[in-house]
Formats: C-alpha cells, sequence, structure tokens
C-alpha cells in the first residue's frame, strides 16, 4: 500500500514543492504546519515565498473533489495530500512532551496517524534534528527530506573537476608555445570532453593548465592573466580568473575555503572588465555568523546592508592597495562607487528585476536554498554575467547542508553547460596563519 509522509513546517519553507516530490505515496499536512506557515507569509524572503506558494497550491487542490478519507489528489501518478486536524499525545507519553508547542503538536499529530494507519508505513518528515530525535525516542519512524541532496559521488566529482594527465614534450611546447595554443581533444582522450573541461598537462616538473572549448573543438591553453593589478598564484585561481574574465562563459560559481581568493577573483574580474558592463553589483545572503542576530539596523537600505557586505568591501581595499594613492586607477574605483557603477544590493528585492548588462556576484552563496539560486540565475539579461562564490562546508543556514545548499547544486545541475564554469580553490593564499588554522582548527 501507499506510504503516509507527514510533513513538518521546515520542508515546506525550505521546499513548496516538496508535497510532489513523495511518488504515489500519501501526504499528511498537520493544522500545526499551516498555523506556523500563517506566520511566515509576509515579507520579499524565499520563506515567505514559499508559506504563500503552498498556501496558494493547497487553496487549489482543495477546490477539487476529495479522494474519500485520503484528501485531495495531488496529480497524475501522484498520491493524496490530507489536512489533519491537530491530535494530543496518547496518555503514556503526555508527561514526556509537557510543553505546548507547535513542534510537539506535529508529532503527536503523526503518531496519531500512524496509531489509526496501522496497515501502512508512517513517517514523519522533517530538517529538524532535534525532533527526529524526539520522534525516535517514542518509536516514531522520522526522517530527513532527502530529495533536494545531492549524491556524494557528485560531491566528489564537482571537487575533482581537473583532470591531470602526463603528456609528450612535444604536445607541451605546441600547447604553450605553439600558434594557436591549443591541441585537438583526439590526441588526449578517446571520447570527447565536455564544455569547458579544466586540465593540467604535467611533463617533467612543468605544469601548463588548459581548458576544454567546445565552441573550437580544442583544448586550448589556459594563461595567467592579471586583472585590476591581482594575479592568480596557484594553478586553480588561474581557471577562476579565466572564467571569470572569459565573456563566453556568462555563469560561474566558485568554491573553497576561507582565504583561497574566490570572491578576490571575482571582484578583480569584475573590475577589470567594467568598461563591458552598465553596471557591477555586489550582493551576499543576509546570514550572520552563528544565528547570533544583531537587531534591526537603522538608516537607509544601503546603510542596513553594509554590515553583510563589509567583506566584499575589504576585498575592494585589497585591489585598491594595488594602486597609489590618487593615481588614476585609485579614482576611477572611487568614481565607480560615487556613480553607482558599483553597488551593494540586497538579494531579498532581487526578484521581479531583469538584470541587463550586469556583472552580478554573489558571495556566500552556499546559505542559499536551490530554488534561490534559480531565482537569481533567471534575472539575468542580454550581456549579464553571474559569479556565485562560496564555501559549502561552512553554513549558517539551519536547514541547509553540503549536499542540499543552492551553490552545490548549481554545480550539479549546470555541469557540462558550455556556458557554466565550475571551480574548487583549493590553496589557502590569504597568509601562512590562515592556511594552517583552515587545515588543523
Amino acid at each position: 500500500m501507499a506510504k503516509i509522509f507527514v510533513l513538518d513546517t521546515n520542508i515546506i519553507l525550505h521546499d513548496y514543492n516538496a508535497i510532489k516530490q513523495f511518488q504515489d505515496n500519501d501526504i499528511v499536512i498537520p493544522i500545526a504546519v499551516v498555523e506556523e506557515l500563517d506566520k511566515f507569509k509576509k515579507g520579499n524572503d524565499a520563506l515567505a515565498f514559499n508559506a504563500r506558494s503552498f498556501m496558494r497550491e493547497m487553496n487549489k487542490l482543495m477546490d477539487r473533489k476529495p479522494n474519500g478519507h485520503r484528501g485531495y489528489n495531488l496529480g497524475r501518478k501522484l498520491g493524496c495530500i490530507k489536512l489533519e486536524p491537530n491530535h494530543p499525545f496518547a496518555p503514556k507519553y503526555q508527561d514526556l512532551f509537557r510543553d505546548d508547542t507547535q513542534d510537539h503538536r506535529i508529532l503527536s499529530t503523526a503518531m496519531w496517524v500512524r496509531d489509526h494507519n496501522p496497515d501502512r508505513f508512517v513517517a514523519l518528515v522533517t530538517k529538524d534534528i532535534n525532533l527526529r530525535l524526539k520522534a525516535k525516542a517514542v518509536g516514531m519512524e522520522a526522517q530527513d527530506y532527502l530529495r533536494d541532496r545531492v549524491d556524494d559521488e557528485v560531491m566528489l566529482n564537482l571537487e575533482k573537476e581537473v583532470i591531470t594527465i602526463e603528456v609528450s614534450s612535444e604536445a607541451t611546447q605546441r600547447l604553450a608555445y605553439g600558434q594557436d595554443n591549443c591541441l585537438p581533444w583526439q590526441e588526449v582522450q578517446e571520447q570527447e570532453p565536455k564544455p569547458n573541461q579544466l586540465y593540467k598537462f604535467v611533463f617533467g616538473g612543468d605544469t601548463v593548465c588548459a581548458r576544454y572549448d567546445a565552441s573550437r573543438g580544442v583544448i586550448a591553453l589556459v594563461r595567467a592573466q592579471q586583472a585590476a593589478g591581482i594575479r592568480p598564484r596557484n594553478d586553480e585561481q588561474k581557471f577562476a580568473m579565466d572564467a571569470c574574465l572569459n565573456p563566453n562563459i556568462p555563469l560561474v560559481s566558485i568554491t573553497g575555503g576561507a582565504g583561497t581568493g574566490k570572491t578576490l577573483i571575482a571582484l578583480a574580474a569584475a573590475l577589470e572588465q567594467a568598461s563591458d558592463y552598465d553596471q557591477i553589483i555586489l550582493s551576499r545572503p543576509t546570514v550572520v555568523l552563528g544565528g547570533q542576530d544583531i537587531g534591526y539596523l537603522p538608516g537607509d537600505q544601503k546603510t542596513k546592508m553594509s554590515p553583510y557586505i563589509q567583506p566584499l568591501m575589504d576585498n575592494l581595499e585589497v585591489i585598491r592597495h594595488c594602486y597609489k594613492p590618487g593615481s588614476k586607477q585609485s579614482q576611477k574605483l572611487d568614481a565607480m562607487i560615487r556613480e553607482e557603477k558599483l553597488i551593494i544590493s540586497p538579494l531579498a528585492y532581487i526578484r521581479g528585476r531583469s538584470l541587463g548588462k550586469v556583472y552580478f556576484i554573489v558571495d556566500e552563496a552556499q546559505n542559499l536554498t536551490p530554488h534561490e539560486v534559480k531565482t537569481i540565475i533567471t534575472r539575468a539579461g542580454e550581456g549579464t554575467k553571474m559569479v556565485f562564490t562560496g564555501d559549502i562546508y561552512q553554513i549558517d543556514q539551519p536547514f541547509l547542508d553540503q549536499w542540499s545548499n543552492g551553490l552545490t547544486h548549481l554545480g550539479e545541475k549546470m555541469h557540462g553547460q558550455p556556458l557554466f564554469q565550475h571551480i574548487s580553490l583549493l590553496k589557502g593564499e590569504r597568509s601562512e596563519l590562515s592556511e594552517i588554522a583552515a587545515k588543523l582548527l
């Protein structure tokens, strides 16, 4: 028989389409979930959007004729969905859960559904680890929502996107110093590589970096390019700078630990190409470290955003220090800020916009959901380039992890597309102290 899954509020807030991801099994939504969603429906952030979208979908479904006690049909080859009134705990558990909280109401309702469907598998689905522990403590089956998780094998492939090959001296010479600085892919491997496949060709103690250019059908040399006074310090940074400067790759994701240079390279490449774009927009999710809220901030939009964007401004100062005070380049940088060609924009106001001929940098993108990343990218107009940077192992959102965040999903879904390039930065270049702390602490 079809299984029954009781969904917690955080599943809906994470993905309002989750109700259609359980195949032909049935979904139960406790009334406590609807009560919680009502608190999130106002606002411009992803949580509010998901809450509103789910309630509209439920309203549409409940306009149909119900399918008996199972509730309302979700669609072809899908199960049914039912709103279940809150039910109290059985008497033997009432002393165990004395606090009247929404989590306890959801758990007690899930247990009631299980007890009244003894012939069917019933599970509570929640991203709240504490609630899963409570459920398992009283014998209730509890699961995480795994539909949005990227497989470990895919994660491994994303982190090892560079292929290292030992080649002959003649091939290395043609790639590095030849007239066209390229090699036919047939000389390197039997099957045609995916677009923008990265290579390190090793001969002796020398390493030559290259990328498969699908438009030309050749493996082309990747040079060490300088941008806004910033020069790559390792091969991975060389790949990242090349991708950020390449106008034929409008979507780039750069991952790496603290101090690997991902944000600095993206910003330097943007400033180097400032004349090719109408605006350079810097943004990042407004999530503070460890969820330590700093309260409501006074001032206008720019003032409120300044604490969150300060890391981007720190990178801007690094670039400024590459120029002499009062130099032409330094004055140009000040003029861009003054004339708002280089601006800071909250991600909360991105929905509904059309970004044409813009260089858009999203820092700390690992704190975005897959839906939020999709919302941002679908704003891209003609001539726009987007660069997402972040560390998938430093996530401050409570219901995201290294497998389910938007930055990881971006790398998985767009891998192999000619318009996309992913680079993982491995070596910290901020300082020796930063590098050793990242490794040991």
